[in-house]
């Protein structure tokens, strides 16, 4: 029985390079079925992909992007990243012009030398957003993202949630796309979990700069009262039998590794511990008190 065409696909107005288009099965040749838009440009859909249900006028979803030859080819692929999206990729191979990125399809997204910060090395992965090159007419990767972010805020509120998207590590802390226009930081000593470039993440605003940037946090606002930072020392010390090596004099990193909390707070929460009388602090380490 031959798939009916879905009656609530849209037909695209005209071919657009770098995203999925709804064509119409216009005509069945050697090479693959060729697809048309309302106005009736085509283009060809390789047989490599063509189904079974693909039968003349019915529609299909496609990705549009140009062969070794620069000509306009579909696909139904889907790319890690169409145009104007950001994603991670990995380096697949360098040339003397720029670098090739593994991107879900057959043919590679280019990263000219000159969208490349620091050269690439075959393996490593580069946060990236593809664009049109207007000098090429091709779709392309970029690692210099700066000019792609607004920076007139609005909707954000300082201690209100954000959406952001982890992109680069730099010596101050994580780089971030926030909301998917702006460009933020958290910096190294609000982060108490692991993190790795391209998660994505619920942060919160903590300042927002007459630059445009944005400082995160990824705690929520009053969770690191005294209560909360408490609870956690006092679970992780009944998970080790009520005795942890670590006192006033502990090296910073590992109690953040440890507790996730800063030296700062850990001090502050070991006082308030032993002020109430549920632990014991000495050089040897933290008691809890029975």
């Amino acid at each position: 029985m031959t798939e009916q065409p879905n009656k609530t696909m849209q037909l695209n107005a005209h071919l657009e390079l770098g995203l999925m288009n709804t064509l119409r099965v216009d005509r069945d040749t050697a090479p693959g079925l060729y697809l048309m838009a309302e106005d009736e440009e085509d283009v060809l859909l390789p047989g490599q992909y063509v189904k079974q249900s693909m039968v003349q006028d019915s529609l299909v979803d496609v990705f549009l992007y140009t062969d070794s030859e620069d000509r306009l080819v579909a696909t139904t692929n889907k790319p890690h990243a169409m145009l104007d999206e950001y994603a991670l990729f990995e380096v697949v191979d360098v040339a003397p012009f720029g670098a090739f990125m593994d991107w879900g399809l057959t043919k590679d997204l280019l990263v000219p030398n000159m969208f490349q910060k620091t050269p690439f090395k075959i393996g490593e992965k580069r946060f990236l957003k593809v664009v049109y090159d207007e000098r090429t007419h091709r779709l392309v990767g970029t690692e210099k993202l700066g000019d792609f972010f607004e920076r007139r805020i609005k909707g954000l509120i300082v201690n209100r949630e954000a959406n952001i998207l982890i992109i680069s590590q730099t010596p101050l802390g994580f780089k971030c796309i926030v909301n998917e226009k702006y460009e933020g930081l958290i910096y190294h000593n609000e982060i108490f979990e692991d993190i790795a470039l391209g998660d994505t993440k619920v942060a919160y605003v903590k300042t927002i700069r007459k630059d445009g940037n944005i400082d995160l946090t990824l705690r929520k606002p009053g969770t690191q009262k005294k209560g909360a930072s408490s609870d956690k020392v006092l679970d992780l010390l009944l998970q080790n039998n009520g005795i942890m090596p670590y006192n006033y004099k502990s090296d910073a990193e590992l109690i953040k590794n440890t507790f996730g909390l800063s030296k700062k707070e850990f001090k502050r929460t070991l006082t308030f511990l032993q002020d109430n009388g549920k632990i014991e602090v000495k050089d040897t380490g933290i008691y809890i008190k029975e």
